[in-house]
């Protein structure tokens, strides 16, 4: 199957709020295969429907609730419900969660231990980077690099290359470096400057 082009939801949150099924519609009117929820456990249900009805797939969905949820179990099963099987960590490892490489070790374990309870719901868990994990190095290597390292093999990583290239990153090198540990892609623009205005 050929990789979808998507548009995580995000960038249309103002519109999707006024009105889900006319933007939906529109970007299916634009030529985009697929939809990227920016969380997965608002009405999967009815946005699945939506989709359905238009052609659009759910290429994967993101979900801020996994880390610290008393019950991550429910936002698999949202997950599934959108009908994807890949589920993302957007968000919520600050910075010193990449500080050096004991923390890294702690992370991974967070992410691994997600990884597993995904894996029980049949799902692929992802992590979607911001500057820090790109700006912080252990021993000469962005620390991105190295908790790829010490992820579970199957743990994925959406490289945002807006985020990866204010955190310092030749992102053309980084993904070639990372190779199959990156499946998908999160594209923006904006100056390569912290505090700059940025499209989502």
């Amino acid at each position: 199957m050929a990789t979808p082009t998507a548009v995580n939801l995000w960038t249309v949150r103002d519109h999707l709020a006024a009105d889900r099924g006319g933007t939906l519609r529109r970007l299916a009117d634009l030529g985009y295969d697929a939809v990227e929820p920016f969380e997965a456990t608002d009405d999967p249900a009815g946005l699945r429907a939506i989709a359905d009805d238009l052609g659009l797939s759910v290429c994967s969905a993101h979900s801020h609730r996994l880390l610290g949820a008393d019950d991550p179990d429910a936002v698999f099963e949202a997950v599934n419900t959108l009908g994807t099987d890949l589920v993302v960590v957007p968000y919520g490892l600050l910075e010193d969660a990449f500080a050096d490489l004991d923390a890294l070790k702690r992370t991974a374990d967070t992410l691994n231990s997600l990884a597993e309870g995904a894996a029980r719901h049949g799902l692929v868990l992802g992590y979607h980077n911001y500057w820090w994990e790109f700006e912080s190095e252990i021993d000469g290597r962005h620390a991105a690099e190295v908790l790829a390292d010490l992820l579970a093999p199957e743990v994925f990583l959406e490289i945002d290359d807006y985020w990866a290239a204010l955190g310092g990153a030749d992102v053309p090198a980084v993904v070639t470096r990372l190779g199959g540990r990156v499946r998908a892609l999160h594209l923006k623009d904006g100056p390569i400057a912290k505090g700059a205005a940025h499209t989502a």
